[in-house]
């Protein structure tokens, strides 16, 4: 798709539009809850770690063989650099996705499948329909070994980082969805 296509398309509305490398161009549906719990997960990550501490939402972060992805919340080390315009996976301590009612299989089974794959040390499924946040920890070829799954509104949620910090969630403060 061209740079002038591009100007000139009208994008739906409530959509979150990501521009591939390879031309790709993907929308991505936006709730009101997914929003907020972003907002709420970044909140948290700015008490418990501190107001210059390295996070991305939306972000494109560099994964090997093209697979690069902008997860809905990464926590970065501290001595993370770019590389060019972006971090490398190997910057990110954890990645955060918010489940939508579109995205659910790509955020249980693929992205646990690629940020295991590449190492990440903890990925976070946060899930507002289910009201429930799964912590995958050690990290394997295909997936993760370990997958904890606690329910919103029963307390702080500490999650030890690879570099030694904590980043505490408070589960009592996720948003749930609004009834229809």
């Amino acid at each position: 798709m061209s740079v002038d296509a591009i100007m000139h398309t009208e994008f739906p509305e409530g959509y979150t539009v990501f521009f591939g490398a390879d031309g790709k161009v993907i929308l991505t549906p936006r709730s009101f809850e997914h929003s907020s719990t972003i907002k709420t997960i970044l909140y948290h990550a700015i008490v418990s770690l501190g107001l210059h501490a390295k996070t991305a939402s939306d972000v494109y972060i560099d994964f090997p063989a093209d697979e690069n992805s902008a997860p809905d919340l990464a926590i970065l080390r501290e001595d993370a650099s770019r590389e060019g315009k972006r971090y490398s996976f190997e910057d990110v301590l954890l990645i955060a996705e918010v489940v939508s009612l579109s995205s659910a299989r790509k955020d249980y089974d693929d992205c646990t499948a690629k940020y295991g794959r590449h190492s990440i040390p903890v990925y976070l499924i946060i899930d507002p329909y289910a009201a429930e946040v799964v912590v995958h920890t050690l990290p394997t070829g295909d997936g993760y070994i370990a997958a904890h799954t606690h329910k919103y509104g029963t307390g702080k949620l500490p999650i030890e980082l690879a570099d030694g910090r904590t980043f505490t969630l408070d589960l009592d403060e996720l948003p749930r969805p609004e009834a229809d």
